[in-house]
C-alpha cells in the first residue's frame, strides 16, 4: 500500500470519526430538548427578580403549550400579578428553520405588539431572560453545531459536556455549553456566551421532580454575571396532557383573554 493511499485513507477514517461525534452530540442535545413526551404542559409558577442588592421581587404567572398538527410548539405566558403586571401576555409559534412567531400584549397599551427578530436578546419583561431564552427550550437542535467537549461528574451524575455554536452569526450568543445527564439527558446547567467569547449568562435546573411519570425541572435560574442580577422560576402547580383549546395560541387571545 503506497503512503498516499495510506495517507487519505487516514483521511476518510478521521473524518468519518468526526461525523460520527457531531451526529451523536446533536442527537444528544435532540434528546435533552425532547424527553418530556405531552401533548400539553400548563404551570403556575412564582417568578422570583433578585436585583445586584439582594431585593426581591415577585411575580405570578400561568404558561401553557401545546403542539400544533405539525409538530411545532406554541406556548403563552400569562402574568396574574402585581398589579404592575397583571394581564400581559405573550405568544411564541415556532417555525421550523427560521425565527420563532412572538407577540406580547402590554395592558397599559392596549394593544398586541409583534416582537421582531432584532429584539430576540432584549429582556423580557424586565428579567435576567431574554425573548430567545424564553424560547429556547424549543429551539430546534439543527439550528447550532454541536460538539461533545468531554465528560465529567455534575452533581454526582455521569454528564456529556457539550458546546453548541449558532450557525446564524445574528443569534445573540456565540456558543453555549450545556451539562446534559447520560442516563436520564437532562440538562442540568447551560453557559452562555456573547460574541466576544465571554460567559455572560447561566442558566440552572436547581431541583428536579417526578410529574405524571416524567422528571421536570422545578426550579430553573437564570443569572446574568456581569450584573449580579438573576431571575428564578419555581413551579407550584405542573399538569401534563390537560386540554388546551387551540384558541388560546392565537394574537385574539392575547388581547381579550379568551379563547
Amino acid at each position: 500500500m503506497s503512503r498516499k493511499f495510506i495517507f487519505a485513507f487516514i483521511i476518510v477514517v478521521l473524518s468519518a470519526g468526526l461525523a460520527s461525534a457531531q451526529e451523536t452530540a446533536l442527537s444528544i442535545v435532540e434528546k435533552s430538548r425532547n424527553r418530556i413526551k405531552a401533548d400539553t404542559v400548563s404551570t403556575r409558577s412564582k417568578m422570583i427578580l433578585t436585583a445586584k442588592n439582594g431585593t426581591v421581587t415577585e411575580r405570578t404567572l400561568d404558561q401553557y403549550s401545546k403542539k400544533d398538527t405539525r409538530g411545532n410548539n406554541r406556548a403563552v405566558i400569562v402574568f396574574q400579578d402585581p398589579a404592575l403586571v397583571k394581564g400581559t401576555r405573550f405568544l411564541t409559534i415556532e417555525n421550523p428553520g427560521r425565527d420563532n412567531d412572538q407577540w406580547i400584549f402590554l395592558p397599559s397599551l392596549g394593544k398586541v405588539r409583534r416582537i421582531a427578530a432584532s429584539e430576540g436578546s432584549g429582556s423580557f419583561m424586565g428579567t435576567d431572560f431574554s425573548y430567545d431564552d424564553i424560547s429556547s427550550a424549543d429551539r430546534n437542535a439543527d439550528l447550532d453545531n454541536h460538539k461533545i467537549l468531554r465528560e465529567e461528574k455534575f452533581r454526582e451524575r455521569d454528564c456529556y459536556v457539550i458546546e453548541s455554536i449558532p450557525k446564524d452569526s445574528n443569534y445573540q450568543y456565540s456558543k453555549m455549553i450545556q451539562w446534559i445527564d447520560k442516563g436520564n439527558y437532562v440538562t442540568y446547567k447551560i453557559e452562555l456566551y456573547d460574541k466576544r467569547g465571554n460567559q455572560v449568562k447561566l442558566l440552572e435546573i436547581l431541583e428536579l421532580r417526578d410529574v405524571q411519570g416524567r422528571l421536570a425541572p422545578m426550579i430553573t435560574k437564570m443569572t446574568t454575571l456581569a450584573a449580579g442580577t438573576s431571575t428564578s422560576l419555581n413551579v407550584g402547580i405542573l399538569k401534563y396532557d390537560d386540554p388546551i383549546p387551540d384558541g388560546v395560541f392565537t394574537t385574539n387571545f392575547l388581547e381579550t383573554g379568551r379563547p
